[in-house]
């Protein structure tokens, strides 16, 4: 068997929680009309709060593995094509976060900023994925 190193615990993690994250909101906004005709709009909300229990703590390690990432890499020592990428993928986890919360906060009262807001935090979240894949890649 391969020997496990801190690195690979490391990326483990990160990509462990970025599937909740990101996988997470897929698949809950998959669910949402089955729920909402089954059982009304208490059902949907009790779902949504149930997926917050694991999304937010995962969020937050996204952001500690996300830190830890960037040290392991020595940002210092990359080039400027490799730190613009870290940069629009930091702005994208930024949106995806702020998403996440605004629909959170406005979902019940105003719907429709609600859903924008959750739909403009998952594409980020989709293109933070993306970029992070193109940063182990590039």
């Amino acid at each position: 068997m391969l020997p496990v190193h801190l690195d690979t615990v490391r990326l483990f993690l990160h990509v462990t929680a970025a599937t909740i994250w990101v996988g997470g909101q897929i698949t809950l906004a998959a669910l949402v009309p089955g729920l909402h005709r089954a059982g009304g709009p208490d059902v949907t909300r009790s779902a949504a709060r149930s997926f917050q229990l694991i999304a937010w703590p995962a969020f937050a390690v996204l952001i500690i593995t996300g830190i830890w990432n960037l040290a392991a890499v020595h940002v210092s020592q990359q080039s400027s094509d490799y730190l613009t990428t870290v940069v629009v993928k930091l702005v994208l986890v930024a949106i995806s976060g702020a998403g996440a919360l605004m629909h959170t906060l406005y979902a019940r009262e105003r719907p429709a900023i609600g859903g924008i807001a959750a739909g403009v935090g998952l594409l980020a979240a989709l293109g933070a994925t993306f970029l992070g894949l193109l940063l182990t890649t590039g």
